[in-house]
């Protein structure tokens, strides 16, 4: 049990692909999107992580071909995209699920999710554990931005500081505390 616990929370917390690389993060993310948009990656990130896999060392790998991961990578994520959006609108018909095409095609961190699980020589159950981890630091980051964004709205802030400078303050901040968990797991 612990060797699945590990994963998840060092991948949500400790190696939040969000705040720790500058992938995934959109400035155009409106408050009520936040959480169809983290559902969608999330299990568009657990898809395209065990899909990837399994392509990666059952077809590549016997062929020799490990060089063509990344283009095989970006096929299985952009073919995956409409399926996952359709199903996603007719199981949550309430959450938003409409114009999510690009930004999930868009986003850098499904990619850097499946190309870091498939640079390590682990198993599957480790990858799809390693994809719901990123999955939920990638929600949890949207979450602390859009909870930011809306506490902000209404106040009183030097025009110097409106909008991105205030977002890349709030970003450096939350960056610093998800930094603080790098003591709680030792790899």
């Amino acid at each position: 049990m612990t060797d699945m616990l590990v994963p998840v929370v060092s991948a949500a917390l400790i190696s939040n692909f969000v705040l720790r690389m500058p992938l995934a993060s959109d400035q155009l993310l409106k408050r009520q999107r936040v959480n169809a948009l983290g559902l969608a990656t999330l299990l568009l990130m657990i898809l395209s992580g065990i899909l990837g896999y399994l392509l990666h060392h059952y077809l590549l790998l016997p062929l020799a071909l490990p060089s063509l991961r990344l283009f095989m990578l970006l096929a299985i994520t952009a073919l995956l995209i409409q399926p996952l959006l359709s199903t996603l609108s007719r199981c949550a018909p309430r959450l938003p699920f409409d114009g999510l095409w690009p930004l999930l095609l868009g986003n850098a961190g499904v990619l850097g999710a499946v190309l870091l699980g498939a640079r390590h020589d682990h198993d599957l159950a480790y990858m799809a554990v390693l994809s719901l981890g990123t999955g939920l630091g990638f929600w949890l980051a949207l979450s602390l931005f859009s909870d930011l964004r809306h506490r902000v709205a209404g106040n009183d802030i030097a025009q110097p500081f409106k909008g991105l400078p205030l977002d890349l303050i709030g970003a450096g901040l939350m960056t610093v505390a998800f930094l603080g968990f790098n003591a709680m797991i030792k790899s």
